[in-house]
């Protein structure tokens, strides 16, 4: 009897109300829990699927932060954490390279990522030394960009080379932009270090060679000469908002400009002797100078002492005398009066203790460029002129010049 009922039970048509009831509800919970674990694998699906995305866009920002980091720990002589090394550094095959200009062959290296010969290019200017692309830190940093993803050429600026700041780096600048672009296929960054930062801006801004600029980061750079010469007289300059940026001049830039225009401080007759002394003193040669010396007459020696006296009020009047003359010059140098029309992307960037060319420049750049075309400007504590030497920055400066230097690497490689 027992198992007769049993098998009665079982059938949904002998049921009672109530029992036909709660089967009834037992399946709807089961199609309750079945569209609930449905729902479950499809709100999943769409958490990883949103996660990938997000990874996806995101991926490109924080390689480019790991990058910078990685750079500025190279360029700073710091060891590269290794799991940032990992990620982002690589080794780097370098190589002379040549090419013909207006004005004759240039001569350039090339720093390639050997995983990555298609990497994309950033144009590197060095700034006014005697071992133009030779220069240790220059070659330090173009290795380090190299390392961490870019393909970076660095031509040498005769002019700027040899403490000469003229239209014919100007030229150099942006014929070695247009052979970069040829070579890669498109427009290259470019990125100039002090006196040649100002001269890849005025490039860029010259219609003939503006269509092979991707962006221009301009590093302690000068927005108007006759400003930057009047500091060496003075140790002051105004900012945009009024206020006055006080700071005693390096005694090195006064003396690039009496060394480009020795002519304007002594008698012709004294010209290259004096200019050779002089040379060594810039080269920080002290033998040399010593040498080249003594080669010199009594009076020669005593007007080469006075221009290495830059404080000397005799040779702040000279100095004053040969900015007026060369106005119309320092004009055709400067970004200033330009950078309202510019359309190339801009970065600046600039040490707040910087002697050479100081910080306001970069202020009045900011302050001229229209919004569209200033992507990024900063003044950082971190660096004086092109070394990481500034005071001793808080981990919230060391965070912004990383940054930075983000924003410019996520630029160069943006197609």
């Amino acid at each position: 009897m027992v198992q007769a009922f049993q098998q009665n039970d079982s059938d949904p048509r002998r049921r009672t109300g109530v029992g036909r009831l709660a089967l009834r509800i037992q399946r709807a919970r089961g199609a309750v829990g079945a569209t609930i674990a449905r729902r479950r694998k499809a709100f999943w699906a769409l958490v990883v699927a949103a996660a990938l995305v997000f990874c996806a866009g995101v991926w490109p920002f924080t390689k480019a932060h790991l990058q910078a980091l990685a750079i500025l720990k190279l360029v700073s002589g710091q060891p590269v954490p290794w799991v940032v090394a990992r990620v982002v550094a690589e080794p780097v095959l370098t190589e002379e390279v040549g090419f013909a200009a207006e004005g004759g062959m240039i001569r350039a290296r090339m720093y390639t990522p050997t995983s990555h010969p298609n990497a994309p290019p950033l144009l590197l200017l060095h700034g006014v030394h005697h071992l133009g692309i030779d220069e240790p830190r220059m070659m330090a940093f173009a290795a380090a960009m190299a390392s961490c993803g870019l393909r970076v050429l660095t031509p040498e600026l005769p002019g700027i080379k040899d403490y000469h700041v003229d239209k014919s780096s100007v030229r150099v600048i942006g014929d070695s932009a247009k052979w970069f672009a040829e070579k890669t296929g498109g427009p290259v960054g470019v990125m100039g270090l002090s006196f040649s930062g100002g001269l890849a801006l005025v490039a860029a801004a010259d219609p003939v060679y503006r269509p092979e600029f991707k962006f221009v980061f301009a590093v302690g750079s000068q927005d108007a000469m006759d400003h930057v010469t009047n500091y060496y007289l003075t140790g002051r300059e105004e900012r945009p908002d009024g206020t006055t940026e006080l700071l005693a001049a390096h005694e090195y830039g006064a003396l690039v400009l009496e060394y480009e225009h020795l002519e304007d401080f002594v008698p012709a007759g004294d010209v290259e002797a004096i200019r050779r002394v002089l040379r060594q003193h810039l080269y920080e040669d002290k033998a040399a100078e010593v040498a080249a010396s003594a080669g010199l007459n009594a009076r020669q020696k005593a007007e080469a002492l006075a221009l290495m006296d830059t404080s000397s009020p005799a040779t702040l009047a000279k100095l004053a005398a040969a900015e007026t003359m060369h106005v119309e010059e320092m004009e055709g140098l400067s970004p200033h009066g330009i950078l309202k029309t510019m359309t190339t992307p801009v970065y600046l960037l600039h040490g707040q203790a910087d002697n050479i060319i100081p910080s306001a420049e970069t202020l009045w750049m900011a302050s001229e460029l229209p919004s569209a075309t200033l992507q990024e400007a900063l003044v950082s504590p971190v660096l004086s002129h092109l070394d990481m030497d500034g005071a001793k920055p808080g981990a919230w400066d060391e965070w912004r010049l990383v940054h930075f230097f983000a924003l410019v690497m996520h630029a160069a490689e943006r197609k």
